[in-house]
């Protein structure tokens, strides 16, 4: 388990030196999942078999930098032959007959998938406790969460359980858990990376990204998943350069927007510090801090429950008993059916989130609630654009407060939903997002430094990572902790 020390860059490249296998790193994953997993419960469902079968037959993929390193995937994204639940009783026992788009890339690239990893579900909460298969827990502190809804991508890089993963956000679900959990998340440009076989939450807003040690291994994540795909019709046909060969932790001359909404009454006055220092990191390096206004952020989370809940609503009615999924016993209509299967299939917030959709979508309260939402959305975008004028990137916070104990936001839904306050911003307007160690609390659980970048930055966005990690240790230390 030495081995899963190092980062998924530095694993390529012994691989293709001959210093070790891509058999070797996949052994020590499981190895690893063996002992510690029964504590930290991040992975579903296994593909032991398949994983060794892909090691062994690495050599004939494609030359790159990821060449033979394994990887675990979010259960919502479809994997062929293997399991895909959404970490709900309603797929408990579906088996994909395809691969989505990134997987197809993961294989081509010669990524061993080790596993699909623990979730809320449906992707539908912020600190993976809503599964039906149990709650994950995070490897920093066990009676805490790891955040969600990618909790299991999240922990089980931070708990060594993985080289890297895919996870997926709609409103924070790869930043959020990647600055519980003391790694690094990334969330693209909306359209920059397939949704084909991302089963779907809010579909405009839904994003497939890394999760891993450090920026680098994003952004070779990121060389490997990226591209157009007419499979998906939101799928941005735009040239990508490399990612990886676009780091040179060079910010001089940038300009670093400090939104001051974001540092207000009810952050912790520990991610306020740890986050602020990040910034002044930035300002040493040679970039100019710039105070900005954002005046859209008391309306973000009504804009985006709105939003995201009307979608909801509308992409799981296709869970109804009949074709595929869960299908309650002892039906005697078809209404029942659907009742039925519906009821006992979906969890408590899944089901809230139906509901609450269906009805701001529902004739008399369309344009009251959906139809403003997305004016306010409009002027989100808008604002952004504003401030974009003027600045490189954003920095904030990720969330409010480090990891919260299991239980507590169950118990306290509004509290939950305001964890996302910093990051729903960037899925409404489409921007990319990326998550960065940047301390730990009087506790010592982990804070994350959310940086945000106007649409099609993403380079230049994990290029401004890129230095800060250059210049500190903070992931490095944080990584090997856990």
């Amino acid at each position: 388990m030495e081995l899963l020390k190092h980062t998924a860059l530095e694993l390529g490249a012994m691989i293709a030196k001959g210093e070790i296998s891509s058999a070797d790193v996949t052994d020590a994953v499981f190895a690893a999942i063996e002992a510690k997993d029964k504590d930290v419960n991040a992975y579903i469902g296994l593909s032991e078999e398949l994983a060794m079968s892909q090691a062994s037959a690495s050599d004939a993929a494609a030359d790159g930098p990821l060449k033979g390193v394994p990887i675990a995937v979010k259960d919502n994204i479809c994997t062929k032959g293997v399991k895909t639940t959404c970490a709900s009783k309603m797929l408990a026992d579906f088996v994909p007959p395809f691969d989505a788009t990134v997987v197809e890339k993961l294989k081509a690239a010669g990524m061993p998938i080790v596993g699909k990893v623990n979730m809320d579900e449906f992707a539908m909460g912020s600190t993976s406790e809503t599964s039906y298969f149990g709650a994950v827990k995070n490897p920093h502190d066990l009676t805490r969460v790891p955040g969600g809804s990618s909790g299991g991508a999240a922990a089980t890089v931070a708990a060594g359980e993985a080289v890297c993963a895919l996870g997926s956000d709609t409103g924070g679900s790869i930043r959020q858990p990647a600055s519980y959990c003391g790694v690094t998340g990334f969330k693209p440009t909306y359209g920059y990376v397939s949704r084909y076989g991302l089963v779907a939450y809010a579909s405009s807003l839904d994003q497939i990204g890394p999760i891993a040690k450090d920026v680098a291994d994003c952004a070779a994540i990121m060389d490997v998943i990226a591209g157009h795909d007419g499979r998906d019709s939101t799928s941005l046909n735009v040239g990508h350069k490399s990612y990886l060969a676009s780091l040179k932790g060079d910010v001089k001359g940038k300009t670093i927007g400090v939104p001051e909404e974001c540092f207000g009454d009810g952050v912790d006055e520990d991610v306020k510090r740890a986050v602020l220092e990040c910034a002044k990191t930035y300002e040493s390096l040679g970039a100019r801090l710039l105070p900005v206004k954002l005046d859209f952020m008391q309306s973000v989370i009504p804009t985006y429950y709105i939003i995201a809940t009307a979608e909801a609503s509308s992409n799981l009615s296709r869970y109804d008993g009949v074709k595929y999924g869960f299908r309650a016993d002892k039906i005697n209509s078809v209404d029942d059916l659907y009742a039925e299967s519906r009821s006992q299939g979906f969890g408590a917030e899944v089901k809230m989130r139906i509901l609450l959709g269906a009805f701001v979508l529902s004739s008399g309260y369309y344009d009251a609630y959906y139809k403003k939402a997305l004016n306010v959305r409009d002027r989100i975008i808008a604002e952004f654009g504003e401030v974009f004028g003027r600045c490189d990137a954003l920095i904030c916070p990720v969330a409010p407060s480090t990891a919260p104990k299991l239980g507590a936001s169950l118990s306290d839904s509004m509290s939950m939903y305001l964890s996302d306050i910093f990051t729903v911003p960037v899925n409404l307007a489409g921007l990319p997002g990326l998550s960065l160690p940047c301390g730990v609390d009087r506790g010592g659980m982990p804070i994350g430094a959310q940086l945000i970048g106007a649409r099609g930055t993403d380079a230049a966005l994990l290029d401004l990572g890129f230095a800060y990690q250059q210049a500190t240790n903070i992931h490095r230390a944080l990584a090997g902790r856990a």
